[in-house]
Order: structure tokens, then C-alpha cells, then sequence
């Protein structure tokens, strides 16, 4: 278990601004950051990081927390691996209680830890052997220096060897306690019935493991270095719960923070072609790891940029069935640019054949924008073909048609008219009947879908919303939690009935007023706060919003953040030469009148409550019907005296004649 004193000085070090710029592209907006949401798609950012309080919102989500929660929700850690990841990237050293670790290593793990695991394992499993043993150091290393690695790259990319030998890692693993069933489902060990003690997947292959976002080892890659041998140049590991390759692409935990500083994505094949460029100071590149890139790897590289760059092999037979990746790149909201590279060369190649300055200008002056990299492609094709030149501009058309943004979809049909010398009218009703079929074939699925069985859903009531009298008195109940969480070390000037003067803090000023009313919390989740509030009087601590931020508690991180970051820290009014009050400006007057709104809101609650009681005991028990009667009137005389004192009408509403 990882110390107190480690948590502390973890939370005291990491910048939520640093962790999250890893996942989310920031922009400054005020003293805040905004960016696009990496939980929800959205064209309008509603993701809000504040620095100075070290939280983050989601708003179109509600999800929000510090850097520690971050990297639970985006990467599925748990809290003590979110922490060691952090300490890591911060080099912070873990301490740990020896003797609490041992009793947690002997719970059970999970199979998804124990995947993360058996990974990690591997992976040093690999490396050792490229390194430290004969086999791997004269066929795999001696291959790597070959294709003129350096060593710091090599270790960059951890990569490594699998020996020939066909159970090595499969016995290795098993003698570390790792059972059969973990060993089949990470992929890494196959257990056929003439092989009862396991077979490597890996074997006599040099190893490029595949990382995750934040680092960690999902799976590998292996190539086979023999060219006498009947298998696959290239072996992937296999789908696990850990590892889909659709959602991964090679190099971006290597390349993500290049991507974010250049605002623009190298987007290649191979893993060479990552390795090399990254070995000439170019590294601000992924690759698809040989599938057909997907939605959900464009994302990826969303959070960091919406500029990509496309590299081919000049000689490269799959380029035609590369307009896909351009259309769904279009459709993501990206900005597409491709390069072909002399042929004979891919980027590998080209990168270890020129010096960095060189390959840098030759991607930036030889790329070209999707219009005449597909005019280049199809007309070649096209020759002095009317018909097949119509084909390839209706091509070129239907890619256009897949930009969201109305501006830029006009400029590059402006530049269709210009290339090919047709009219813009002509290329837009040519867009309307692209955007035509794309239509009907849409309604053929939907009508697919409603002949399907449909599943009946129950929605569930909102019982707060139903009861207008629970919904006001829990709504001031969490407003006043709220101050507490956002001002409750401001001190205040009062006066008492005497007219002397006093000071107390926001925080004892509504502990003081719940306490009065013997107040009974309705929600939970505040009267955790309540709690920890009053234990931190006991040991003369003021305990607000910053206390709770590192709370492992969803319900009470979510309450924290919302209360420290408004829905108002969306906006940006300063750069429109706005400058409104700022929330908390006025705060003793917002306590005292918010103080007496939730007692008066409190009082409307117990009178509708005490009166549904009457009904029970009309009948069957007069004393007690009566001193009901009695608790009604009580509170109905106290709700008049506080009416007068906030001015409610029943027309005008609280505060009816004031300036709210």
C-alpha cells in the first residue's frame, strides 16, 4: 500500500494541467483551460481545467475531479496505479508499507490486472534477452543495429527478443506463479492438446510492444527475421480484454507530446517507419499497426491535434484504398494533408537516408491537401477518359462532402471549380446528390432497425423534481455545502443582537445554522462532507474544497468540483471586454441570505411532511393528531416571520422588491 506521505507529496507535485494536456489539446481561456471533451464528442469545448484550484470539469459529461481521477476515467487505472503513474512521470519515489503490500498482493487480483501484468512481465522478459542473452544479442540486436538503430532508441521503444526456443516464455512465466488461464487469455501462450505445457506465441522474432495512451503494455508485435520459413512476416497478439487493436495506435505514447508542441500528426504504416523518424528527431508520429485506421484511433490523435499528415511509400499498391482513412478523417473534423514519397522509399528509409533539417522540409513543402493528392491518383489513372475523369471528380466531391464546417467545405469545392475548371454550381448539385444517396442509405438501416424487436426500457421517476418542496430544500441544502467547499476559510464581520462585533469563518456560520435546526441531511453525500467539516474543527483545521479534492469518493469529487467550478468558468468574458461580478463577490450577504432561504425552505419541507402524517392517526390517535396540529401551526407562524424578513411573495417570489 502506498504511504500517506508519498499520496501527499504526489498530490503537492503534478501539474492537472501537464497530466491532462497529455490526453486533451488546451487552449488558454482566462486563467482557466478549455478544450474538447475525451469522454464525449462534441464540436463546442466544454472541458474546463483550472490551474490554480488543480480540478478539471467535464460539462458535457458532469464527470470531473483532480489529475489522480483523470487518468481513472481515461485510462481505466485504479486509484494506486493512477498514483504510481504519476509519481513516474513526476519521479517521485513510491514508499510503500511492506508489511500492508504483502497482505494486499495476497487478495485476488483481478484478470485485467493480472493481463496488465503478465504484459509487463513479458516485456522485461523480451528486453532482458535482446540485451543480456547470446541468442537475442547475435539475431535480434544484431538486426536492430542492421537497420542502424541506436540504442537509446532501442530502449526508448523497449523493444526486445523472443528466443527460438518454442516454451521459454511459457515456462519462464509459469515458474513466476502465472496460471494457464492467464497466460491463454493474454495471448502470449497458446496450450494446444499435443502441447499440454504451452506454446509461445512469440518465437525467434523480434519484439515491438504496443503501449497504451499513458505508457502501459497492452500487446506486441513480432517480425520474423528468417526468410526460409512458412509463417507470417509479422505475428500481432490477439484481441484481449486489454488490448483492441482498433482503439491503439503505435508510437503515441512515444510521440504524444511532439504531436501536441508541432500541432500536427505524422500518420505512417509500420513500425520502423515511428522508429526511425524518431531516430532523426522527427518525433511527432504514430502508426495504424496494420489495421485500417478507425474512428476511435482518429480520437486519439484529436486530443492532441486536428491536423494530420499522411505519409506513403512511393511505390505503396494500397494508396486507393487509403481514401477511406481520408474520408473518415474529413468526417472527424481534421485537417488532411498526404505526401508521397519518392519511389523506392517509404519513411524508414527516407528518414535514415537524409539528415532531420532535410526530411522536415521535405514533408512540409511536398505534402498536398486531399484534393490534389486524390486528382493526382484518380487522373492517372483517368488519362484522357471523359468518363473516367467525371468518376474521379464525383470522387474528389464525395470526400469534400464529408467536412462538417460549412466554410471550409465551400473554399474546397472553390478549389475543385478552379482545378478542373468547372462551375461551383455544377460541383454543388453533384454534393446535394452525394449527400442524397448517403441519405437514403441511412433510412434503409433505420427502416432495418424499426422492424426489429423493440426493447421496452423503464424510465425511472424523478422523485426530487416530482416534489417541489424536496427539490427547493435540497437544493439550498447543497448550495450552502457549496460555500462551505468554496469559501469556507473567509472570515466574516457580524454583529450580535447586542450590536458588538464578531468575526467567524463561512464554514462555522453554516455548521452553526445546521446545528441550530438539528438539521437532518438529505443527501449523503453532504453529510459526508458535514462530517469530515466538523472532525476538522475538533483538530483546529478548516477543512474546504481543497481538503475534499483528493477524496477517492466519485460522489464527493463530483460535489467538490462542481461547487470550485461553476458552469460560468465556460465562459470567456474577458475577451469579449466583459468583465461581470465575480461569483462570491458579495459573500457575507449570500451567506446570511441563503442561510435564512434554506431555513425557510427547510420549514415549507417539515410542514408538508408533518401534515402527510395526519392522515395516520385522525382516526386512531386523537393526542398525537393534535400535537401534529400544534408542530404545523408552529412552523407555519416561524414561515411567516421568515417571509417578512426575505420579503417572499407568493407572486414575486423570494427577494420580491430587492436586487437579487
Amino acid at each position: 500500500m502506498i504511504s500517506k506521505q508519498t499520496i501527499d507529496k504526489i498530490f503537492s507535485t503534478i501539474r492537472v494541467e501537464e497530466i491532462v494536456g497529455e490526453y486533451v489539446q488546451l487552449k488558454r481561456a482566462g486563467s482557466n483551460y478549455k478544450g474538447l471533451s475525451p469522454f464525449h464528442d462534441e464540436k463546442s469545448p466544454s472541458f474546463v481545467v483550472s490551474p490554480s484550484k488543480q480540478i478539471w470539469k467535464d460539462f458535457s459529461t458532469g464527470k470531473g475531479g483532480t489529475a489522480i481521477s483523470f487518468l481513472m476515467e481515461i485510462e481505466n487505472f485504479t486509484y494506486p496505479e493512477a498514483l504510481r503513474h504519476a509519481a513516474k512521470k513526476y519521479g517521485i519515489e513510491i514508499e510503500e508499507d511492506q508489511r500492508e503490500f504483502s497482505e494486499e498482493a495476497k487478495n485476488a487480483q483481478s484478470e485485467r490486472d493480472l493481463l496488465y501484468k503478465i504484459h509487463e512481465v513479458a516485456n522485461d522478459y523480451f528486453q532482458h534477452f535482446l540485451w543480456e542473452v547470446e541468442e537475442g544479442k547475435n539475431i535480434g540486436l544484431a538486426y536492430f543495429k542492421e537497420r542502424e538503430l541506436k540504442d537509446d532508441i532501442i530502449k526508448k521503444f523497449q523493444l526486445g527478443y523472443a528466443p527460438e526456443k518454442k516454451n521459454a516464455f511459457t515456462e519462464y512465466a509459469s515458474e513466476k506463479g502465472y496460471a494457464k488461464e492467464i497466460l491463454e487469455k493474454s495471448g502470449l501462450s497458446i496450450f494446444p492438446e499435443n502441447a499440454p505445457a504451452g506454446i509461445d506465441r512469440f518465437r525467434e522474432r523480434v519484439i515491438f510492444p504496443i503501449h497504451s495512451f499513458s505508457g502501459r503494455v497492452l500487446g506486441f508485435g513480432g517480425r520474423i527475421l528468417r526468410n526460409n520459413v512458412k509463417t507470417a512476416k509479422y505475428l500481432n497478439s490477439p484481441e484481449t480484454e486489454i488490448y483492441h487493436k482498433s482503439n491503439v495506435l503505435y508510437g503515441l505514447n512515444q510521440s504524444k507530446q511532439a504531436i501536441s508542441r508541432k500541432n500536427v500528426c505524422l500518420l505512417v504504416e509500420g513500425y520502423m517507419d515511428v522508429i526511425s523518424l524518431h531516430m532523426s528527431g522527427i518525433e511527432n508520429v504514430v502508426a495504424s499497426s496494420g489495421t485500417s485506421l478507425t474512428t476511435e484511433q482518429i480520437k486519439l490523435i484529436k486530443r492532441l491535434t486536428e491536423n494530420v499528415t499522411i505519409l506513403f511509400d512511393g511505390d505503396n499498391a494500397g494508396i486507393k484504398a487509403s481514401f477511406r482513412s481520408i474520408d473518415m478523417l474529413l468526417a472527424e473534423g481534421m485537417n488532411i494533408r498526404v505526401l508521397l514519397f519518392p519511389e523506392g522509399d517509404d519513411p524508414d528509409s527516407f528518414a535514415r537516408k537524409h539528415p532531420q533539417e532535410y526530411v522536415e522540409k521535405f514533408i512540409e513543402n511536398e505534402a498536398m491537401d486531399f484534393i490534389d493528392f486524390k486528382a493526382e491518383i484518380l487522373l492517372k489513372d483517368a488519362g484522357n477518359d471523359p468518363i473516367k475523369k467525371a468518376e474521379a471528380i464525383r470522387n474528389i466531391v464525395k470526400s469534400v462532402g464529408f467536412v462538417q464546417n460549412a466554410l471550409k467545405k465551400e473554399v474546397y469545392l472553390k478549389e475543385v471549380s478552379n482545378k478542373f475548371g468547372l462551375s461551383e454550381q455544377s460541383l454543388f448539385n453533384e454534393l446535394d446528390i452525394q449527400k442524397q444517396i448517403t441519405q437514403n442509405q441511412h433510412q434503409h438501416v433505420q427502416q432495418q432497425k424499426e422492424h426489429a424487436p423493440v426493447k421496452m426500457e423503464i424510465v425511472p421517476l424523478d422523485n426530487e423534481k416530482g416534489d417541489p418542496f424536496l427539490y427547493d430544500v435540497l437544493f439550498m441544502e447543497s448550495k450552502l455545502v457549496d460555500h462551505m467547499l468554496m469559501f469556507g476559510d473567509i472570515v466574516l464581520k457580524r454583529q450580535d443582537e447586542k450590536n458588538g462585533e464578531y468575526q467567524i469563518t463561512v464554514i462555522e456560520e453554516i455548521l452553526h445554522h445546521f446545528e441550530e435546526e438539528q438539521y437532518v441531511f438529505l443527501l449523503k453525500g453532504n453529510e459526508t462532507i458535514i462530517n469530515q467539516v466538523k472532525e476538522g474543527i475538533q483538530k483546529d483545521e478548516l477543512r474546504s474544497g481543497n481538503f475534499f479534492i483528493s477524496f477517492m469518493d466519485e460522489e464527493i469529487t463530483s460535489k467538490v468540483v462542481d461547487a470550485l467550478l461553476p458552469v460560468d468558468e465556460l465562459e470567456n468574458w474577458e475577451s469579449r471586454n466583459i468583465f461581470p461580478p465575480n461569483y462570491g463577490d458579495n459573500i457575507a450577504e449570500q451567506i446570511k441570505g441563503d442561510v435564512l432561504l434554506h431555513k425557510y425552505r427547510y420549514i415549507d419541507y417539515l410542514i408538508q411532511e408533518t401534515a402527510s402524517e395526519l392522515s395516520k392517526y385522525s382516526t386512531t390517535d386523537e393526542t398525537k393528531y393534535f400535537e401534529l396540529i400544534k408542530k404545523i401551526t408552529l412552523l407555519k407562524q416561524a414561515s411567516m416571520k421568515l417571509s417578512d424578513i426575505i420579503e417572499y411573495s407568493p407572486i414575486k417570489g423570494i427577494y420580491g422588491d430587492r436586487k437579487r
